[in-house]
C-alpha cells in the first residue's frame, strides 16, 4: 500500500462514526462468510476464519450492549443481544455440520443490520 493510501485508510477511520466503523465490520464478516458460501469446497481454513472474525464481531457488540453506559433503549439492546445469541448458535451449528446454505442467515443480519447502522435500512 502506498503511503498515501495509507494515510488515507487511518484519515477515513478517524473520521468515520462509530456506527459506520460498525457497520464496516459487518459487511466484511459478511464478504468472507459469502466467499465461502460461494467457493464452497467443504470445512476448510476459511470456513473457520470466516466464522471466527463473525463470533469475535458479535461478542463485542454483545458485551457492548450489556455496559451500564450504553445510550441505547434496553429493545434495542434487547434485541441485538437475542440477534447475538442467534448468531453465536448458528455459528456452532455451521462447525458442527458444515453446510453453506446455513451461512445465508449470517449474511443476510450482517448485511440488514449494516444498511441500518449507514442508514440504509
Amino acid at each position: 500500500m502506498s503511503n498515501a493510501a495509507q494515510a488515507y485508510a487511518r484519515t477515513s477511520q478517524t473520521t468515520a462514526s462509530p456506527r459506520e466503523i460498525e457497520a464496516q465490520a459487518l459487511l466484511k464478516a459478511a464478504r468472507q462468510l459469502q466467499d465461502v458460501q460461494t467457493n464452497w469446497a467443504g470445512p476448510d481454513k476459511n470456513m473457520h476464519n470466516a466464522l471466527m472474525f463473525n463470533r469475535r464481531l458479535w461478542t463485542i457488540f454483545m458485551s457492548a450492549v450489556d455496559t451500564n453506559d450504553n445510550p441505547q433503549p434496553m429493545e434495542v439492546r434487547q434485541n441485538i443481544a437475542n440477534i447475538a445469541v442467534f448468531v453465536m448458535k448458528q455459528t456452532v451449528e455451521m462447525q458442527m455440520n458444515p453446510d453453506p446454505a446455513k451461512l445465508k442467515s449470517l449474511i443476510d443480519i450482517n448485511c440488514n443490520l449494516a444498511a441500518g447502522l449507514s442508514g440504509r435500512g
